[in-house]
């Protein structure tokens, strides 16, 4: 039963209201590249706006004539009779149209070096790169597999793969080896590109020695990959097996500086990226070239409103991740874009390091993560108020819901309270944006991701399949194919039906949850896993955090459920508190903090979210592109032994939040 007596709903409950509402300013919408008659337009003819997208942001060599090719279905083939590069249309183009001159990569150093190439330099390099990767005996269709910090080779790296139509492969550089072993295994790479080490946290961290175990024989088998390209970065003494190691700076000095693209038909596989799979063997997240890149353009162009003459565009992803692949490497080059590429971490050498670059380069566009801006915010306002950020017009966020105060807060603190913000949804599989404001359109709402972007069809039902209401929670579906879709999991097309394709057949669900207001306005409510059963009731992880974090105490907090013998599941909260949370909470005893926030949930959302423990931790167990890991959290709430910690940036963390449980 809900709270009012009526039968609780199959899907999930809508407990947090949010009624804030920041339309853009009349100068912004005016300016705007997006305007409200694209929606139209694409809801009139959906293929055909695609078509048109595809025709204007893409250059192609042959045009295509089919836009859409469903018969195989679920496995897609957009603009299938068409060719192109897609190196070609990120470099080549803007050099023979005569923007060579125009910077696309500042590129700041931890250390404090700093390097500007132009198209002009890419074109050179990533041509250099693709006759270099030919030497070693790389073809159209060979795998490469790319383990780099984020440095501009990394970027040439994907180019120069990409011009010889040999799709990468890129393995985060935080990964052990036996990660990247796998995954060259699943690939069967050829040549894995690598460097000696990169700068984290002011030393220099090791690469190389990972590449050299990943690819040692074990248990009789022998590695696929013949050759390894090494980028000289740190310095550091690097063990080189002589004819299988090759210095990356020697490879390209001897290498022509022109090369020939290799034109692909539109489907040929561009990247392949592994998502850690449920079942342990990483999924190799199949892309192609066409339909990606006119996605991917279409809506960095759009979602950020790019004006590519005057704007510098920064997004703080690695390229070990989709959002470095689609918004740094690709969506941000193919459109002309002058970005800022940094290979550090927020707080080397010290807190304000983003701060000053986006002061230095005036930074005019930035894209992160919510747990970067819920870490700005814990460490305090008085440090990005140290530097001008008077030059962020578009503000935008990517990787998992963004709390409303942590919302706030950025448009606030980072934005001078006129920037517009973008909360975009969509994963490693959607190879773009889906559900996003349009900054010159949508009357933003703090933590909502609002309304599929125009040409996209998505919808939330129930269990059944029926749309649920505005006002009610369920499954997060698209229900039409979209350009940039994934294509397959590598060599895996069974798993590829059964994980985004069986739970309604012919539509694909990719395990979030989300609800609708009452405006019909869309609120991801994280994976469908980490929802809650609480005495009947459905509860959302993200919407009991939001309440959490909307104390002026709380910097960031993380919820699980933990089995329960009255109540099925009962709410356990981790929470991280601000610098300046005695002022807030007036007191410094644990029992009377935790009642307090217990009460604050009670208040914001109702009785039967109010978390059951609450523990006060110092960190929170996170992957190093900055992803809570709650299955962790949810064994030591459980008092089981902690699972797989592999991927956690400090599996120290584990330790002190296991011992503070048990106290």
């Amino acid at each position: 039963m809900s709270q009012d007596g009526t039968p609780a709903a199959a899907g999930l409950e809508n407990l947090l209201h949010e009624s804030r509402s920041f339309p853009p300013s009349p100068e912004f919408a005016a300016q705007a590249n997006a305007q409200p008659a694209m929606y139209e337009a694409a809801a009139a003819d959906r293929l055909g706006f695609w078509a048109d997208q595809a025709r204007d942001l893409i250059t192609w060599r042959k045009p295509f004539t089919e836009t859409l090719d469903w018969s195989g279905a679920p496995v897609a083939r957009w603009f299938a009779d068409g060719t192109l590069n897609a190196a070609y249309n990120a470099v080549d183009r803007h050099v023979a149209e005569g923007r060579g001159d125009r910077v696309a990569i500042h590129f700041e150093g931890e250390p404090g070096d700093t390097r500007t190439l132009t198209y002009n330099d890419l074109l050179r390099e990533v041509s250099r790169a693709a006759n270099a990767l030919s030497a070693l005996g790389v073809r159209t269709g060979d795998r490469v597999v790319i383990y780099l910090p984020m440095i501009p080779e990394a970027v040439v790296a994907m180019l120069a793969c990409a011009r010889l139509g040999a799709p990468h492969s890129v393995v985060f550089g935080g990964f052990s080896a036996d990660a990247l072993r796998s995954r060259i295994a699943d690939a069967e790479a050829k040549v894995v590109i690598t460097a000696d080490g990169g700068f984290r946290r002011g030393a220099p961290s090791a690469l190389k020695p990972a590449v050299d175990e990943a690819i040692e024989p074990r248990d009789g088998v022998e590695s696929p990959v013949e050759h390894v390209l090494v980028v000289r970065r740190t310095g550091q003494d690097t063990a080189f097996v002589e004819g299988r190691d090759v210095w990356w700076h020697d490879a390209l000095e001897s290498a022509d500086v022109t090369h020939e693209p290799v034109w692909v038909e539109a489907e040929h596989p561009l990247f392949i990226l592994y998502t850690s799979g449920t079942t342990g063997k990483p999924k190799g997240i199949l892309h192609t070239t066409g339909g990606y890149l006119a996605q991917a353009a279409y809506t960095h162009k759009n979602v950020f409103d790019l004006k590519a003459e005057s704007d510098v565009y920064w997004c703080t992803a690695d390229i070990g991740w989709v959002t470095g692949h689609s918004y740094v490497t690709y969506g941000p080059l193919i459109n002309g874009a002058t970005q800022v590429i940094y290979e550090g971490t927020p707080d080397s050498p010290h807190q304000g390091r983003w701060w000053e670059i986006i002061e230095k380069y005036k930074v005019t566009i930035l894209y992160t993560a919510p747990t970067a801006i819920r870490t700005c915010m814990k460490w305090g306002e008085d440090i990005p108020a140290k530097f001008d950020l008077s030059s962020l017009r578009v503000l935008g966020s990517v990787g998992e819901p963004i709390n409303p105060e942590a919302w706030m807060w950025y448009r606030r603190v980072i934005g001078g309270d006129k920037a517009p913000i973008v909360d975009t949804w969509w994963q490693t599989e959607t190879g773009a944006i889906m559900i996003s404001p349009l900054p010159g359109v949508t009357a933003a709402k703090p933590g909502s991701a609002q309304v599929p972007l125009p040409g996209i069809v998505a919808d939330i039902v129930d269990d059944e399949f029926r749309s649920v209401p505005d006002g009610g929670g369920g499954y997060l579906v698209l229900s039409e194919p979209w350009p940039a879709m994934l294509r397959g999991i590598w060599g895996d097309l069974e798993r590829f039906k059964d994980t985004y394709w069986s739970r309604f057949p012919g539509i694909y669900f990719a395990g979030d949850g989300a609800k609708k207001d009452e405006d019909g306005d869309i609120w991801l409510l994280g994976r469908v896993d980490d929802v809650m059963n609480v005495s009947g009731h459905r509860l959302s992880t993200t919407e009991i955090e939001s309440a959490l974090v909307s104390h002026d105490a709380v910097a960031e907090a993380a919820v699980v459920g933990a089995s329960d013998e009255m109540t099925g599941q009962a709410v356990v909260a981790f929470v991280i508190l601000r610098s300046d949370a005695t002022e807030a909470l007036g007191t410094t005893d644990e029992d009377e903090i935790v009642q307090i926030l217990r009460n604050h949930v009670g208040k914001e959302i109702g009785p039967i979210a109010k978390p059951k423990r609450i523990l006060v931790v110092a960190e929170l167990p996170k992957t190093r592109s900055g992803k809570i890991m709650r299955r962790l959290l949810r064994d030591v709430a459980e008092n089981r032994a902690v699972g797989d910690a592999t991927t956690l940036a400090d599996s120290s963390v584990m330790d002190l939040i296991a011992k503070g449980l048990s106290k």
